[in-house]
This record gives structure tokens, sequence and C-alpha cells, in this order.
């Protein structure tokens, strides 16, 4: 029988709520949808590490970061080891990633089992990036997006016809600072978001890494998020996004009466009346932005399908769209991700096979990105080496879930007040309907983290009485039963993958 090609399309930071299939209404990606359409998509995806190092180094290995040893962003992936690229080569595929790579540089962590690869430096450049291959460094000119997507379709073009391909195409968008292709610099102009229902969210009955965090609409952008010209200046400018760095933080005074704010682009001023209109101006903008710039994603996955039907090869060919992590829009005031938390938890994820997957179906099971390379290689008729954590979901594609199938997905996040967005570490489990989550807030020897006294906390969430996530029943007796059950899985979990509870 013929092996399936395999492209695997990942976004950086793309939150499933900013994809039209799942159902948001927010903006309308027809490319990304087209894979939905074919196959399925999955509403219970969900990340192990939320932040980019770390989730990448268990999709290629199928392995948690406490194995992988990829725990932070500081730490990079040992190129040395098996992962799942190698294995699908070792069976005759032809290799190939380009894009963000973001699991280090130089001899000992630079991308290995891929024939080809070109990919970015560190988090890389919206216009004219660098980017590194077998060759060198060069500077590409043109919008990353775009300079991706060529890249795919040149190699797609010269590849080996004769051997099956796997095709890793990395997105750098829309990571921050959400900088759009100038050409959809005017979508969504005179539109009005409606912000989400946690918007205002108080962190009232939370554990206190909710209010901590350093990540909100309304404080924590900096001029170059909303594409807005920084003045010269010191503190009276805006706060220091990191330390000894340039960026700084678009200020939130509570008279706004002398603010003024530029666009980069237009040289249009903008003034505010009071500290609300500020606010409400941060979030429109942010989602503005946020939106153009996935606009160019959802018209990549558009050329690649095309070429692929193109040339026949569609029905064959296992497409994979998704993200990292997930990606906070504007819940609990937020941005960015990095919590265990519904929105940052959530990977979009939609996946077509016609010999395999059913068109237009949906999966409520949970999966987890440490699934990914079992599931590929089960997919491909390839052995799924024992080192792999993570468990093929392929009969949850054909529709055919195990009666035992783990309802349960873990996370982990190491690193603890890191400088710029205060992140408390944790762990915990979501199962279908809870969620236990344990603060231990320590940096284990996290060189980039602010070290600290806070005392552990554990939170407890309702996810079907409560999907905003907005009030902790850990201490509740009604849910002492569901407490003590959540304990019990949250161990046996961590005892099945080998990591090591903290008191």
């Amino acid at each position: 029988m013929k092996k399936p090609n395999i492209l695997f399309i990942m976004a950086d930071d793309h939150a499933a709520k900013a994809i039209s299939c799942y159902g948001h209404a927010i903006n309308h990606t027809p490319n990304i949808d087209r894979i939905g359409e074919r196959g399925m998509r999955l509403d219970h995806c969900y990340v192990s590490n939320s932040i980019c190092t770390p989730s990448r180094a268990s999709i290629l290995t199928g392995t948690y970061n406490h194995v992988n040893g990829v725990t932070t962003l500081d730490t990079p992936f040992n190129n040395r080891a098996p992962h799942l690229a190698k294995h699908l080569k070792s069976a005759g595929y032809s290799t190939a990633i380009f894009g963000k790579w973001h699991l280090g540089e130089g001899a000992a962590h630079q991308p290995t089992g891929f024939d080809d690869w070109s990919v970015l430096p560190g988090q890389g450049e919206y216009f004219d990036p660098k980017m590194i291959g077998p060759e060198g460094v060069q500077r590409e000119q043109g919008y990353v997006t775009d300079i991706i997507t060529d890249k795919c379709l040149d190699w797609l073009e010269k590849r080996d016809a004769e051997k099956p391909f796997f095709l890793m195409c990395h997105h750098k968008a829309p990571h921050r600072n959400f900088a759009p292709h100038p050409k959809y610099r005017d979508m969504f102009e005179g539109h009005d978001f409606t912000a989400p229902e946690s918007f205002s969210d108080d962190y009232s009955n939370r554990a206190r890494a909710a209010a901590a965090a350093t990540m909100r609409v309304r404080k924590d952008f900096t001029y170059a998020d909303l594409g807005l010209a920084q003045p010269e200046g010191g503190s009276e400018v805006g706060a220091e996004l990191f330390e000894d760095r340039y960026d700084r933080k678009i200020p939130d005074p509570d008279d706004v009466s002398t603010l003024r704010l530029v666009d980069a682009n237009t040289g249009e001023t903008f003034t505010f009346s009071d500290q609300e209109e500020l606010h409400q101006f941060k979030f429109q903008r942010y989602m503005r932005r946020y939106l153009q710039t996935v606009a160019s994603v959802d018209e990549s996955v558009g050329r690649l399908l095309d070429h692929l039907e193109a040339t026949g090869q569609i029905d064959n060919t296992i497409v994979i769209y998704t993200s990292d992590q997930g990606f906070f829009l504007g819940e609990h005031g937020w941005f960015d991700k990095r919590f265990i938390y519904e929105e940052s938890l959530q990977m979009p994820f939609v996946v077509s096979y016609p010999p395999k997957i059913a068109a237009g179906s949906q999966c409520k099971d949970i999966v987890s990105n440490v699934d990914f390379a079992p599931t590929l290689l089960d997919l491909a008729g390839v052995p799924v080496p024992n080192y792999m954590q993570g468990n093929s979901f392929k009969p949850v594609l054909e529709g055919n879930t195990p009666l035992d199938w783990s309802q349960v997905a873990y996370h982990r996040y190491w690193m603890h007040r890191d400088s710029g967005h205060n992140i408390f570490a944790h762990y915990g489990i979501r199962s279908q309907r809870y969620k236990l989550i344990y603060w231990y807030n320590d940096d284990l020897g996290h060189p980039g983290a602010v070290s600290s006294d806070d005392p552990p906390e554990w939170e407890l969430f309702d996810c079907k009485s409560d999907p905003l996530e907005l009030c902790n029943v850990y201490d509740d007796p009604a849910y002492d039963q569901v407490k003590l059950e959540m304990h019990g899985l949250l161990d046996a979990k961590m005892a099945q993958i080998g990591d090591v509870p903290e008191h």
C-alpha cells in the first residue's frame, strides 16, 4: 500500500477561537476551514507546556519536557536525540522543515533528520527575515509568511516524487508583535470586536497567579505590539518590557488627557477622553492586528492545498493545521499564553486524510501534543518507538475511540515568574469536565526566573458549570469527592509519565 504524504502546518500562538470552523465568528479562515471540511476538527487537543520551545520538542519527540529536557525557552533541543522526522526518513520519506524552529541554534541544536531545511533564528522577523540553512545564514526579501510558503512549494516541486514526503511548514505568525502584511492593514477597519465575557475579570476566588500575571491587554502591550511609534525617552515613555531592552509598554495613566499615541505606518494621532476608552483602543487594535496577521497564514494554507489538489496528491496526503499552543484574545483581560487555563491550553487541530478520516467530522476526545508523533508514525505504517510517551490517536481519527482511551491531559509550566510575564510555575490535569492545578511556585533553578517565597496553592474548576474558569471550587465541600478523584488521576498520570511531584 502506498504510504501517505504528510503536510504538517503549524502556526505560532494561533488561538482556536481565531479559526472560523471553530464557530466563534470573529474572523474568517476559509482555507484552514477547507481542511476541517475534508476531515476532522478536534475540540479537546491540549498542549503539555504552553510555551513555544517546550511544545515543539514534545511534538517532535512524543515525550514530555521532563524527559526530552526542553522545559523552558532557554533549554535547547539536543538534535542527536531520535524524533519523528528521523523515524520517517529511515522509513523512506523525504523530509523537510521551513520556518520557525525555535529549538536552539548551532551544530548541537539545529535541525537534523531533515533532507532540507531553512529556519528562522530565534523568533525571527516579519519583514526581510534572516534564515538559517545548511549553507549558513542569509537574509530573505519579503514578508515571512510568504517566504516560508514559497520555500515549501519550491521543495514540493523539486523533491523526489518517488518517495512519500513529510513537510513541516512552521509559521512565525501570528506571534507578537503581530505585524500584518501591508495588504491586510485595512482589514477589519471600522469593525468593533466584542470583548470576551471575562475581559474585566477581577481575579477574585483564584490563586494569586491570575492577578500577578503581567500580560494584560490594559497595561502590558508594547508600542510595537500595536503598531504604534515609540517616543524617545525613559520611564516617562513607558515601563520596560524586559530589562535592558528598547521595547517599552504603552502607558496606562489614570489621567489620559495628555496621552498621544501615533500610528507607526500612517502617522495618525490618537487621543482619549478617559482610561476606559484607552483600554478599548488597545483591545480593538490588538484584535485587528492579530487577525490581520492570521489572514496571511490562511492564505498560505490555501496555496499549499491548491498545490496538492493541482498535482493530484490531496487524497493521499495527511494535512494537519495546528498551533504550538493556544492564546488569550482578551479572556481574563489577557493576551499571550503560558497558563493551563483553557484558552492557553487548547491547541487548534484540524486534519484531513480521506482514506481514514470522515469529512466534516468532529472529535470531543482528549488528545495532547505528545500524541502527535506516534499518531503520524502509526498513520504512515511506521513502528512507534518505545521511548515515546504519547499514544497514537489514529483510531480516534477513524471514529473508533478505544474504550480505555485516556481522557486526561497533563500540563506543566516550569518558568516561575519569568521576567517578562510573571507567570507562576504550575502543573495539573484537564479531564472532560474538571481541571486540577497545583501552583508549586518554584523556579527549580531556571536562570531567567525571579525567586520568590510564594506558598503553593491548589485550584479546581468545573469546566461544565464554569467554562470561563472564574470560580475555584477546591475548598468547596460539595466537590470533596471530585477533588479526591482528580488528585488520584493527577498522581496516576505523573507516575505513568515519570514526572516527580513538588512539595
